[in-house]
């Protein structure tokens, strides 16, 4: 019977072993580094960039982590043990430039190689969050991103209030909230983020009174006032990710152009009655609003739903949808629906899907107003749907307003 220590000798004469240094080499030129310690040890430090995929968990997670089987793996362990047995794994799943690092993160760091040591979360929050703590894909540091995240809600309306909820529920450390109008009863039918008892009161006001009361964690930052060309790019700036939850279309063509310029995704989702729509808008990885909607419907083809009405679950599907997006965006896991339009039935709870194409010719995000960009340049853009100023949404703002606005796109 082979001893454990014949067992090791055998697969480390199998694969390939670098020592740190022409690991850190391996590093520099683009190698993903993959760390099997347990979630302990990598709380307690790890190589900036890595990958944590616990061994007992790698067969199980390494394909979402790493897709392509001919990525450099660079595998790291405490010692170098687990690391080889976890080399021996990957190659046997097919993966095919994979190498083990000998003396594992104890040595790299005893010869003063680059490490990091990620914030730690208290005991409160590890029991609040401690779902998501399970969760290899999102895990400590994952939840450590969520926290030092800022997402900037345009309205607290009909999809703002749901998305809101969720986010701040997940950790989201500062929530930024856009929102001039008061609360009404008719709100409430849909925007669940408000009550009964703040009839009257900012909207922003309401809103924060709620995610403080679920959790403390979340910093609101409130904004009452309408978003216009003259405040637009100071509001955006400094967030991860905006959530469109607004209702006109000309703010939306005026914050997709800013948010475009500052290269800050936009996560937009829109209702109609029973209807809704959802993308991500990644600047330059997928189209931006206008490549989507070169040009705006007539008014009357597309009223808001103080006119047409909505079903009140439709935007709380939709803002559910929009806070799952915003967090695939700040954790960089799973595929967004950047260059795909999700279209959503009530009726007959369908979902259907078009494909979405950048326009390499489009005034805000096409190749040239990007190459007028890069030489310090404004670019010139289409003129602006309609002649009225741009303000956020007017009464009753709760992101709907999809008319008969058709998309450019392909059935998927």
């Amino acid at each position: 019977m082979k001893s454990p220590a014949d067992l090791l000798r055998e697969v480390k004469a199998s694969i390939r072993e670098v020592t740190p240094q022409e690991a850190e080499r391996l590093r520099a030129a683009g190698a993903t580094l993959v760390d099997v310690r347990e979630q302990y040890e990598w709380d307690a430090g790890y190589i900036p960039g890595a990958v944590h995929v616990p061994r007992s968990y790698l067969e199980q997670n390494i394909e979402t982590l790493v897709p392509d089987p001919a990525t450099n793996v660079v595998v790291y362990c405490a010692g170098g043990t687990r690391s080889a047995y976890a080399t021996k794994t990957l190659e046997a799943l097919g993966y095919t430039d994979v190498v083990s690092m000998s003396g594992g993160f104890d040595q790299w760091k005893g010869i003063g190689l680059p490490w990091v040591s990620p914030l730690a979360l208290t005991p409160t929050q590890q029991q609040r969050y401690s779902r998501h703590l399970l969760i290899p894909e999102v895990g400590s540091t994952g939840q450590v991103k969520l926290l030092e995240s800022k997402v900037l809600l345009v309205g607290a309306g009909g999809l703002g209030s749901p998305a809101a909820l969720y986010l701040a529920a997940a950790g989201v450390g500062t929530l930024g909230i856009i929102d001039f109008d008061v609360v009404e009863i008719s709100n409430l039918q849909r925007q669940v983020i408000h009550s009964t008892d703040r009839l009257g009161e900012k909207k922003v006001d309401s809103a924060r009174k709620t995610i403080e009361g679920l959790n403390p964690d979340v910093k609101v930052v409130g904004y009452e006032e309408a978003l216009t060309g003259e405040n637009v790019e100071r509001i955006i700036a400094g967030y991860d990710v905006v959530l469109d939850g607004t209702d006109t279309f000309d703010t939306r063509y005026l914050l997709n152009d800013a948010a475009v310029a500052a290269e800050i995704p936009v996560v937009h989702a829109s209702v109609f009655r029973f209807e809704g729509q959802l993308t991500t808008f990644i600047p330059y990885v997928g189209p931006c609003y206008r490549c989507l909607y070169p040009t705006p419907p007539p008014p009357e083809l597309a009223p808001g739903c103080s006119v047409a009405g909505v079903l009140g679950v439709v935007p709380g599907i939709m803002g559910l949808l929009q806070a799952n997006e915003v967090l695939k965006v700040v954790l960089g896991i799973g595929e967004t629906f950047a260059g795909r339009l999700l279209l959503f039935d009530a009726l007959d709870g369908s979902f259907s899907e078009l494909k979405l194409e950048r326009d390499v010719n489009c005034p805000v995000c096409g190749d040239e107003a990007r190459a007028a960009r890069a030489r310090g340049e404004a670019p010139v853009l289409s003129a602006f749907p309609t002649d009225a100023p741009f303000v956020l949404g007017g009464p009753g703002m709760g992101g709907s307003g999809l008319g008969d606005q058709t998309p450019v796109g392909s059935a998927r």
